[in-house]
């Protein structure tokens, strides 16, 4: 009983492999397919008749690799045609505030490149009033998410 798998080991990591690509075609969230990667050379160990221990740690050596390894790269890769909105290019981008900022009453615009946007503070306990300088962090829908910037 040298065996876990209770299958063949090269069955069980070509299944395991397929699983994983199949995930991943199912996701595109390049989250699977570096342990698909990983299947790949436990079955090639098992394919060469490799004690399933071994079988084991190549699988997560070669996953832990994979994923840490290229997962920034092939992100990059994928995301350069990535085409960034006007509204993308505001963020970082500083702002004036011309009506004050308050989540809780739901209110607050401000000026960027003399464009009024509506605005709402990242820090809901936060007020911004009337002539404060602010950073732009994120753009949630149609509002600019900003932060006042430190003295």
């Amino acid at each position: 009983m040298d065996n876990i798998f209770f299958i063949n080991p090269v069955y069980f990591w070509l299944i395991t492999m397929i699983l994983f690509i199949g995930f991943e075609l199912a996701t595109m969230g390049l989250t699977t397919m570096w342990f698909a990667l990983g299947a790949l050379a436990a079955l090639a160990v098992a394919a060469v008749g490799g004690a399933v221990w071994l079988q084991v740690i190549v699988f997560f050596v070669v996953s832990l690799l994979a994923l840490f390894g290229f997962r920034n790269l092939a992100k990059d890769h994928f995301n350069r045609n990535r085409v960034k909105t006007n509204a993308d290019s505001l963020i970082g981008r500083k702002g004036i505030v011309t009506e004050e900022v308050s989540n809780i009453y739901a209110t607050g615009q401000v000026t960027v490149a003399g464009q009024e946007w509506t605005a709402r503070s990242v820090d809901d306990s936060v007020t911004l009033e009337k002539g404060e300088m602010v950073v732009i962090r994120s753009i949630s829908g149609v509002k600019l998410m900003v932060e006042r910037i430190a003295e």
